[in-house]
């Protein structure tokens, strides 16, 4: 086994020579299997070895971090077995135990566990690091509660019947992807449709348990019934919508393809593989999904948009959650994407979003102005929303009338009055404007200026005595200048009633569990803005990856914040026509800190890491 994995690692260049004899050089002094010694001495990572050895052998692999176990489940083996074999049973589909195993070829585990429970074993591939944990984890003593009674396991592709579906290889990416399948609990029953109030328990990493309310959805049944005959697809659904809240998910994919059909969730900005259904649950699931977001289940030429909302009960305090559904035709199917409003992460408070203190400084004061435009702008996800809601929250007073025109409304704020968008009717961001004039508005809040005649009419408001609070979508703070004539807004508009602009981007913060010093060249932290004396003495953090991080080194986002004040020297800038060069060059003589420069900030705290800055910003 040791020689052929050593040839193929050396094959497709994921060690040197060098780096394999010295592992195998360790192999024979202190034991242990080639792929576990590699990861110790930090060649490589467990996600590789195990889409390596999943390729070499024809076998499934699985990320065993990301799902619960059920604990009935995990008592089919005892702990003294899981041990001396190295392996955690994941599922059992009828007379199928899908067993997760550091080696599957070892065939006096698969014969023993056979003979013990009486099953038959469908071995799948997991990293020995996170077998060994996972053991921890489930025999400690503690009780596992089930997700709403079936937990999902991977990469087999079991289908309810116990026969195998159709199995792909680990693409090896690092994210635990390849094919995977969905435990289906056999209790299951064709009644549970009727169900018009399900109830579900799950625990979380701390042990907390969290109570799932499906608000009662008014569908006809019989219809759901046609669309969805396996109860297991309403389970399934259920399962996804709550874990993608427990693993701090914003999004949910479903996505179709000829031959497979991947579910994904963005953690964090980044998305993650989760698992790989049967095929036969592709078009079920994607119905039911429509169903419950009341869209039209047979018009599947057009895109559609909806809502669903759950309720969550936690610790007896109920919560409510909407998702946002998006379908989208593609080539072999609909594309279904939920985004996850979860008020509960809303920040409101400002001064923990991010800001440099100048830059908090200046947006503060700007909001605080009787009249004006503040525009905040960056690309989609970058965060524009929260950062405008707590520009709201903290203007949002008893002798103020604040009206918003959004598209969508994301959340619900006490004391404001949100309008949602309903472009079918002639409801858009200039209609809603001309009616807001009309209301005795304080402050307005526009969703998006995305034409020029939203836009005139936001500057005109803002000229008029009202606070106008918009988003765009350019690069950086003094390119909206730019933007907002290129639709056609007369310089002198532009520079008469625009107060402040801000570019923001979102970026990952490096796990504070795991979180570990690491050497960065001087020279590399020059190229990046820090100055040579700087470089020389600054500590550069990393996440080495761990349980609460899902092993991404990664927990949680912060903002950088570009600040632009418009001050009287940038007005006759614009008034002339400068380029967005020329303001760059000038706010940054006047003070401004770059995008660049709050991600080389949030260095010196420590916070993130330089892959992300320089992902995120340019010099």
């Amino acid at each position: 086994m040791s020689a052929k994995l050593g040839e193929i690692l050396v094959r497709e260049n994921l060690v040197t020579p060098q780096q394999l004899r010295e592992a195998l050089d360790y192999q024979r002094t202190s034991g242990g299997r080639l792929g576990s010694n590699l990861v110790k001495l930090g060649i490589l990572s467990d996600d590789v070895i195990t889409a390596v050895l999943s390729r070499q052998y024809g076998v499934p692999s699985i990320n065993i971090d990301l799902f619960q176990i059920d604990d009935e489940v995990v008592k089919l083996i005892s702990q003294e077995v899981a041990l001396k074999y190295t392996v955690l049973p994941i599922s059992k589909i009828g007379a199928t135990l899908t067993l997760a195993m550091a080696d599957p070829t070892n065939v006096f585990a698969t014969d023993d566990i056979k003979f013990m429970t009486g099953l038959n074993v469908e071995p799948v591939i997991a990293s020995e690091a996170s077998i060994q944990m996972a053991i921890g984890k489930y025999y400690s003593g503690s009780t596992q509660i089930d997700i709403f009674e079936a937990a999902l396991a991977f990469d087999t592709g079991v289908s309810k019947n116990g026969k195998n579906s159709k199995n792909g290889n680990g693409n090896g990416n690092g994210n635990g992807s390849g094919k995977r399948p969905i435990k289906v609990d056999e209790r299951l029953s064709d009644s549970d449709l009727d169900v018009s109030l399900e109830t579900f328990n799950f625990a979380d990493h701390d042990g907390d348990s969290f109570e799932l309310l499906q608000e009662n959805e008014e569908i006809d049944l019989a219809q759901l019934q046609k669309q969805s005959e396996d109860a297991p697809v309403v389970r399934l659904v259920n399962v996804l919508m709550v874990d993608s809240l427990r693993r701090g998910a914003s999004d949910i994919h479903v996505e179709p393809y000829e031959k497979d059909f991947r579910i994904r969730f963005r953690i964090d900005g980044v998305l993650y593989d989760v698992m790989h259904p049967p095929m036969s649950l592709r078009d079920p699931l994607i119905s039911r999904l429509k169903i419950m977001a009341k869209l039209n289940i047979s018009e599947k030429r057009l895109p559609q948009d909806g809502r669903i909302k759950i309720k969550v009960k936690v610790d007896d305090r109920s919560r409510e959650l909407d998702f946002r559904v998006s379908t989208l035709p593609t080539l072999f199917g609909e594309k279904v994407v939920l985004r996850l409003l979860d008020k509960d992460k809303l920040m409101l408070d400002m001064s923990k979003l991010g800001f440099e203190p100048e830059s908090l400084e200046k947006f503060q004061r700007n909001i605080a102005n009787p009249y004006g435009m503040v525009l905040v702008t960056g690309p989609t996800g970058s965060g524009k929303t929260n950062t405008l809601y707590s520009a709201l929250q903290s203007l949002n007073t008893s002798e103020t009338n604040i009206m918003t025109a959004e598209d969508p409304v994301e959340f619900n704020l006490e004391g404001i009055n949100q309008v949602q968008m309903k472009e079918q009717i002639g409801l858009n961001f200039a209609a809603a404007l001309r009616s807001f004039l009309r209301q005795d508005p304080n402050i307005i809040l526009v969703g998006e200026i995305r034409d020029f005649e939203t836009a005139e009419i936001a500057i005109k408001a803002a000229l008029t005595g009202h606070l106008v609070l918009s988003t765009l979508h350019t690069n950086d703070a003094p390119s909206t200048i730019s933007r907002l004539v290129n639709m056609g807004i007369e310089p002198f508009l532009v520079a008469t009633s625009v107060n402040i602009i801000q570019a923001q981007r979102l970026i990952r913060r490096v796990c504070y569990n795991c979180k570990e010093e690491v050497h960065f060249p001087p020279e590399g932290l020059v190229e990046i803005g820090f100055g040579e004396e700087e470089s020389r003495t600054l500590k550069m953090y990393k996440g080495r990856g761990c349980d609460i991080c899902l092993n991404t080194g990664y927990k949680g986002r912060i903002g950088l914040y570009e600040v632009m004040e418009v001050t009287d020297e940038l007005r006759e800038l614009i008034i002339i026509g400068a380029s967005a060069i020329e303001l760059r060059r000038k706010a940054i003589e006047l003070g401004m800190i770059t995008l660049r420069g709050s991600g080389l900030c949030k260095l010196r705290e420590g916070v993130t890491t330089v892959e992300e800055v320089v992902k995120e910003t340019v010099v």
